[in-house]
């Protein structure tokens, strides 16, 4: 590979450094990496993992990581300047559709009576009629993962669809997701809005209870992407679109049998990974209710900006509170799937 100039196709980095938190839809990029995928693209791909998307997000606009999953809204609020610098920053692909829970204490939960049910209205009531009564004592600390998130938008319409103000009737803080089942069980939290396996981790060790999901409040959103730089994309085209490439076959691979996905969920229990946070999971099965997390499958990985729609709203909002404003051309570009054709020959 001394000379990629001779092949207009080679990548014209050999080795990159992807940035991961440790989540299930971290998965493809563990599977293109351990099935060799990222390999057969000519790539030599170390996963960098992060336990804070704070410092992922200042990693990947530092140059520090050639690019990493990132939350689905995290591109956007990057490229507008929101909670830092701005930074032009693209989704060339989707690495999950769903996978988030809104859980509660066990104890929360019990005393609510807030339970999952087919509609998230019910619980959100639950817990609000339940804050609103006599005795509900200090307001509820709930967790959601960083202010630019699925998680923190979901997190709040839940709230809202039980008449909870946000702002008023809970305490709102941002956590890591490996921290969310220890800080739950140890009473620092009384409920969280993370993607999995954390909702069901607390409710394996008794922790919590799920109430709501995040597909019932936005079904089928997309939930993470692969995010990257403008100017990193725009300096190495080969090695993106051989990123991209190694990324489908993953999915491929894993949407192809039971056993490829059996081995996936071995390959994320390694220690470098999600270790014993997927202990309690049996398999990596699609669509299963009542999370309904895609983590594979054809056309899940194809960006679009339509899809955008759910998180462009309150992001929209959140900029306009600053005294920005917000055109429909930053997400246009931040979520078009012009790459992803260009690599697939779409």
């Amino acid at each position: 590979m001394s000379h990629p100039h001779h092949h207009a196709t080679s990548p014209e980095l050999a080795r990159i450094t992807l940035g991961f938190v440790p989540l299930l839809d971290a998965a493809l990029l563990i599977v293109a990496r351990e099935r060799g995928c990222f390999a057969d693209q000519g790539l030599d791909v170390s996963l960098s993992r992060e336990n804070a998307w704070a410092t992922l997000r200042d990693k990947v606009a530092a140059g520090l990581l050639d690019g990493a999953q990132m939350l689905a809204p995290m591109p956007l609020a990057m490229s507008l300047g929101l909670g830092r610098a701005p930074c032009d920053t693209l989704a060339p692909l989707l690495l999950s559709r769903n996978g988030n829970t809104v859980t509660l204490s066990t104890a929360l939960s019990e005393a609510s009576g807030a339970t999952l049910g087919d509609a998230p209205v019910v619980s959100a009531l639950a817990l609000g009629n339940w804050l609103r009564g006599p005795g509900s004592g200090k307001r509820p600390r709930l967790a959601m993962v960083y202010p630019y998130s699925c998680q923190h938008y979901q997190l709040r319409e839940w709230l809202t669809l039980g008449d909870i103000d946000p702002e008023r009737h809970v305490e709102l803080v941002a956590l890591p997701p490996p921290r969310m089942v220890e800080a739950l069980r140890s009473g620092e939290i009384d409920g969280f809005c993370a993607g999995e396996p954390w909702g069901t981790l607390a409710r394996h060790c008794g922790a919590g209870r799920l109430v709501a999901t995040g597909d019932q409040l936005w079904p089928d959103h997309p939930e993470k992407v692969l995010g990257v730089t403008r100017s990193w994309a725009e300096h190495y085209p080969a090695t993106l679109a051989a990123l991209l490439r190694a990324l489908v076959a993953a999915s491929e691979w894993l949407a192809a049998s039971p056993e490829n996905r059996h081995q996936a969920l071995a390959w994320l229990a390694l220690p470098p990974y999600l270790d014993h946070s997927v202990r309690h999971l049996e398999s990596l099965e699609l669509n299963a209710a009542p999370i309904r997390q895609r983590l594979y499958g054809a056309g899940m990985l194809r960006p679009t900006p339509q899809d955008a729609l759910h998180f462009a709203e309150p992001i929209a909002r959140q900029l306009e509170a600053q005294g920005g404003r917000f055109s429909p051309g930053e997400l246009a570009a931040c979520y078009s799937p012009v790459h992803f054709d260009a690599a697939t020959h779409h």
